[in-house]
């Protein structure tokens, strides 16, 4: 599927509730909130906001980052309900240009896996560029096992990420009845 096909569908989806915006931001999230220090945070594919806001709640320098528009604009609504004051862009998560300085948390839940596989170079290269020494980088990724499908992680790219930034934890299961998901905390070296 091309790239503006998957943008139309993404964008009309968040005329709705898409299912996988839930509002509650997961427990490996507040783990890593209740664990370290507030510092500086990039939500890549960030949806309505929810994990970005829950980090500015507790003073935590948050940015987040997505492709549809109309997701931005209910972030930052929903950031001006809350009372925060986080920054949101509309851009893809491959182009990071504008995007300066270094995070010492990086989040994705459920975006990496849709990037396409010749635009996961570019994803890759970015967090290598925007992780501080030290920084965490935590996924959240549905899991595949044969290269051909456009969505979900395979071993190979879970490996590709394993080059880049040392792997601290990895948390397997199964969400529904069949679907796998991988939770993936990485380390800058």
């Amino acid at each position: 599927m091309n790239h503006l096909l998957m943008k139309a569908i993404y964008s009309i989806m968040y005329f709705g509730s898409p299912n996988w915006d839930s509002g509650q931001t997961p427990p490996e999230i507040m783990e890593q909130i209740e664990n370290n220090e507030p510092g500086r945070a990039l939500d890549l594919g960030c949806g309505t906001g929810t994990h970005v806001i829950t980090l500015a709640k507790h003073d935590w320098e948050a940015i987040g980052v997505d492709y549809v528009g109309k997701a931005i604009r209910k972030a930052k609504l929903k950031a001006k309900a809350a009372n925060v004051s986080p920054t949101f862009y509309t851009q893809d998560v491959t182009r990071l240009d504008n995007i300066e300085g270094q995070f010492d948390l990086i989040l994705d839940v459920g975006c990496y896996h849709t990037v396409g596989p010749r635009k996961r170079k570019a994803y890759r290269d970015n967090l290598q560029r925007l992780l501080k020494k030290n920084g965490v980088f935590l996924s959240f990724a549905f899991r595949n096992g044969e290269e051909q499908k456009l969505m979900g992680l395979t071993e190979k790219d879970i490996g590709e990420l394993s080059d880049i930034l040392e792997l601290v934890s990895r948390r397997d299961g199964v969400l529904g009845a069949k679907q796998p998901i991988t939770w993936l905390t990485y380390r800058k070296s």
